[in-house]
């Protein structure tokens, strides 16, 4: 859904002379919104929030009133493909389902199946190499026989708010955590968050197959279809989490988590074919200009804006032993003067403008130290503009989290119809215990939170099941259904956790999303 011709977005308004977040004023809305959250005051522009119950009687969330929802696809529940649910339900995106697509009940053509949604979402199973029992599919179709990761389709019925169908659309990959929506919306492109390999230096993490990239998942993929994936390699062998394409170019940019204390960088790949991006192109990763190895992670003034350039990567699929090796892409850029993160995650294109999060960067601290001694914030969201013909363009900090009250740990994230965003929390601050109200006995709660375009922080949904981090959120394309994963667990030697995924309606109208 294109949502960035008709309004201004976030960065539009702090690019904008005189107002918008680069403005003195914005800054002082923003400064005044964070003062009120650390005292306690909370904006709640769609009203407080309840438990509420899904279609089944069980209390998952806590919404506002006027608000419902369902839940569909649980971990370990049949897929009408016949294989199980898989675990680590992550990042996912939603598109219009391809018109030529026949499924159970619905006929071809304008006006029928039109309101059927296709989702295809990650699994970020975190098992040993050779680990059979997550993500499944016809074996013979993997990328890598010893990977149990990848990519599930589901297709959902919008105006019956049931799953017509679901199925697995990718396998032989692991770790799949967050990717993005393909040029053209052809592909949903997923992303490994491993260098795992024959090389790795992690007995649990040597597959079979080198891993640690991109790959696309085609949205006209249906049951039964699948082909072993391709990597993209040209597009960089690191720990992967998001990605996303400026629909006007077919840029893709992408965001990188090796974990706390090792950098992170923030990258761009130019295709030499946007339509297949496995012919190659061109990586490069963000620096900012007339600053060689600026850290951003801290010390940052929310508005300002930042000058770019790019610094090539010269060798964008290195051989590998873990994450910090001196050969990685985050150390090659970093030595030609690239700036530094801490854990970029969630990643979302709108009219061009690139929105990214790094989940524990900020001024804020959480209590965490890194083994580099950078102390871990709450998390900040950064938005980054091109220039004109591909230049550097401009970076600006949008928002950054005062308090876990406000917002601890963002990880994937989207930009709403109406021009807000929204970031799925994952609690990752071990020194700071959550609890909430609305959650008794559940430490570490994890929540949506809506962030409006005055920067204001505020809680959307809350889960109140169980501990278990949120993920994958997007809207369907006609804006009416938000979209979003409980992850449950990674790994078979974690204590269960149930995942799945919701679909939310209700008044949007309402308020700033």
């Amino acid at each position: 859904m294109q949502t960035g011709l008709d309004r201004r977005t976030f960065l539009a308004r702090a690019a904008a002379a005189g107002g918008g977040l680069a403005s003195l004023g914005a800054l002082e809305r923003l400064t005044a919104a964070n003062a009120r959250a650390n005292h306690g005051h909370r904006p709640q522009p769609y009203g407080p929030l309840r438990r509420t119950k899904d279609q089944r009687g069980v209390e998952v969330l806590a919404l506002p009133a006027g608000f419902s929802y369902v839940t569909f696809s649980h971990t370990g529940s049949t897929m009408s493909d016949g294989y199980p649910t898989p675990l680590a339900l992550d990042g996912m995106g939603s598109f219009a389902n391809p018109r030529h697509r026949r499924h159970p009940g619905h006929g071809h053509g304008h006006g029928h199946g039109d309101h059927l949604v296709r989702l295809v979402r990650n699994s970020e199973d975190r098992n040993p190499a050779g680990t059979p029992g997550g993500l499944l599919g016809d074996r013979s179709q993997a990328y890598d026989a010893t990977a149990y990761g990848g990519t599930t389709t589901l297709v959902y019925d919008e105006h019956r708010r049931r799953l017509v169908q679901d199925f697995v659309s990718l396998n032989g990959t692991t770790v799949n955590c967050a990717g993005g929506i393909a040029f053209r919306r052809r592909y949903w492109l997923t992303g490994e968050e491993t260098v795992g390999g024959p090389d790795s230096a992690d007995p649990e993490a040597r597959f079979a197959k080198r891993h640690g990239y991109l790959f696309q998942t085609p949205v006209d993929r249906d049951a039964h279809e699948l082909e072993p994936g391709v990597p993209i390699t040209a597009a960089g062998r690191f720990s992967h989490e998001a990605a996303a394409v400026d629909q006007r170019t077919g840029i893709v940019y992408e965001t990188e988590d090796p974990g706390s204390g090792v950098g992170a960088g923030f990258y761009r790949y130019t295709p030499v074919n946007p339509d297949d991006l496995t012919r190659g192109g061109t990586l490069e990763m963000l620096a900012i200009a007339g600053r060689p190895n600026v850290d951003l992670r801290e010390g940052q003034r929310r508005g300002m804006r930042l000058p770019v350039s790019w610094v090539r990567i010269d060798e964008p699929d290195p051989e590998l032993a873990a994450v910090g090796d001196p050969r990685s892409t985050f150390n090659q850029g970093w030595a030609k003067g690239g700036a530094k993160f801490n854990r970029l995650e969630g990643c979302w294109e709108d009219d061009s403008t690139i929105f990214f999060v790094s989940t524990s960067g900020g001024n804020a601290k959480n209590g965490d130290v890194n083994d580099d001694g950078y102390r871990e914030g709450f998390g900040q969201v950064w938005a980054y503009r091109p220039g004109h013909h591909r230049s550097g363009g401009t970076l600006t900090l949008v928002y950054e989290s005062s308090s876990a009250t406000e917002l601890d740990s963002p990880d994937n994230l989207t930009v709403t119809p109406r021009g807000g965003l929204v970031a799925c929390e994952d609690d990752a601050s071990s020194a700071t215990v959550d609890t909430h109200p609305l959650a008794p006995g559940i430490e570490n709660v994890n929540r949506l939170i809506g962030i409006t375009q005055r920067g204001e922080a505020f809680e959307l949904a809350v889960n109140v099941l169980n501990g278990s981090e949120l993920a994958g959120v997007s809207f369907s394309p006609s804006g009416r259904t938000m979209f979003f994963n409980l992850f449950g667990r990674a790994e078979f030697t974690e204590a269960p956790v149930e995942g799945m995924t919701c679909a939310v309606t209700g008044p949007w109208h309402r308020g700033p999303l």
